[in-house]
Formats: structure tokens, C-alpha cells, sequence
């Protein structure tokens, strides 16, 4: 393998990709730690929890990042991140208040969509009761 200078990141929703692009240094917090990543670091898998992730961009930017939980697989000279929900943001305090607004909303979401499923699957139960009944 040879030596680079940077690396492609790529970070993917379930629903859409947030960053493509590439970085000279990537930090994020696995299970047991925060740890860090350079281009030319070894090949690497592991689980993410929830927490932020920062990129240094090849223009000396920091890109950062509020994700939930999710996975992160560094092959060669590229790095990509999945995750369950993440949002970017321009500092720390600013991406604190887009988690907690992106986050309750998402959350309102899936307890919505799980209340609606719930009645299709008791609709569902109900029907087939009624189908086992004797015909008269």
C-alpha cells in the first residue's frame, strides 16, 4: 500500500449520504474509547456509539458531526461511516442544539410510525379471529 496524505471519508444514513470528501484525520469514539485515524493507518472496523465525529479536511477545515450509533471500516485510503441518524454542524454548542431538534424529531417519527403498526398488526389479529368464527 502506498503512503497518502489523505483519505476518502464517506458518511451514509439510511436514508441519504451527509459527507463525501476527503480528510488527512478523522476522530471518533468506539465501545471502549475515542480514537483517532490517519490515511496510511491500518485497516480498522468498529462499532460506534453515540457521540461526535470530527474530520480535518485537506483545506485545514473541521467538519463535525453528532451520529448515533453505527459502524466505521477503514479499508486502505478510504473510511466509511454508517450510521443510524447524524447531522452536521458548525461548532460544538450549534451541533448540540441540531442533535437534540433532529433527534426529538426523529424520535416523534418512529414512535408515530411504530403506534401505526402496532393498530395494523391488532387489525390484522382481529381479522383472522374473525375468520376462524363458524359461519352460521
Amino acid at each position: 500500500m502506498s503512503l497518502a496524505a489523505e483519505m476518502t471519508v464517506t458518511l451514509r444514513l439510511p436514508t441519504r449520504t451527509l459527507f463525501e470528501g476527503q480528510a488527512t484525520r478523522l476522530t471518533a469514539v468506539a465501545p471502549n474509547g475515542a480514537f483517532g485515524l490517519l490515511p496510511n493507518h491500518v485497516d480498522f472496523v468498529t462499532a460506534l456509539v453515540p457521540s461526535v465525529m470530527t474530520l480535518c479536511l485537506v483545506d485545514g477545515a473541521e467538519d463535525i458531526f453528532g451520529l448515533d450509533e453505527g459502524l466505521l471500516v477503514k479499508t486502505g485510503h478510504s473510511v466509511c461511516v454508517i450510521a443510524l441518524r447524524g447531522v452536521q454542524g458548525d461548532d460544538l454548542g450549534s451541533l448540540q442544539d441540531t442533535v437534540e431538534e433532529s433527534f426529538v424529531q426523529m424520535d416523534e417519527e418512529e414512535r408515530q410510525a411504530r403506534s401505526a403498526l402496532s393498530r395494523l398488526e391488532a387489525d390484522m389479529v382481529r381479522r383472522f379471529a374473525e375468520l376462524q368464527r363458524p359461519l352460521p
